[in-house]
Order: structure tokens, then sequence, then C-alpha cells
């Protein structure tokens, strides 16, 4: 069974760079026809999608694009996302997803998730 953990600083600054990484155990992040994504949730909003890395290529939501990346390491297994100059409403639960296929709002399996906190 497929396992995916998000890990990363939970506190930042105004204008840093968060940086995630989403460990998978059970599957390959190359297996064929998976996404691997990355989603957000704000206190008090709805599910947001940011991005996914599949072996076609990454794929970014237009709204996050400019200062959004996600790349994988193979060898261990894990994808990363990156936000430039992240702001207080960068704050929200990011989690990391497998999809069966291209999908922006339908994950088979999830990541716990984790609190990031953008506050000076």
């Amino acid at each position: 069974q497929v396992q995916l953990q998000e890990s990363g600083p939970g506190l930042l600054k105004p204008s840093q760079t968060l940086s995630l990484t989403c460990t998978v155990s059970g599957d390959s992040i190359t297996a064929r026809f998976y996404y691997w994504s990355w989603i957000r949730q704000p206190p008090g909003k709805g599910l947001e999608w940011l991005g996914a890395i599949a072996n076609s290529g990454t794929y970014y939501s237009p709204s996050q694009e400019s200062r959004t990346s996600i790349s994988r390491d193979t060898s261990k297994n894990q994808f990363t996302l990156q936000v430039s100059s992240i702001t207080a409403e960068d704050t929200a639960v990011y989690y990391c997803a497998r999809s069966m296929g291209w999908s922006t709002t339908g994950f088979g399996n999830w990541g716990q998730g984790t609190q990031v906190t953008v506050s000076s």
C-alpha cells in the first residue's frame, strides 16, 4: 500500500522560499500512469491544487506557476515543492497526493498534511 509523508519547515518568514518534500513508500514515483501532486488548504478555505509531476512532465496551476517549482529525486523516491516569495497568504496545510492519471481534484492517496505558517 502506497504511503506519502510530507516534511519541511513549519514556520517561515515573508519573502522566503517554501520547500517541502514528499517521501513515498510502497510504490515508485516513476510508476506508469500515476501523477504526484501538491495541494494546499488555507485556513477557512477549500483545497487548492498547486501542481503535479509525472513521467510525462511537470504541470502547474496557472495561478501559481510563476512562483512554484516541483521536482523529483527518483533515487530517494521523493518529490519536492518549492514556492518562492511567500506571503502570509501562503499559510496553509500542504498535502502531497497521488492520482491515477491526470487530475486536479481526485486523488486516491494522500499524505497526512503539514502545516506551514508564514509570519514575520
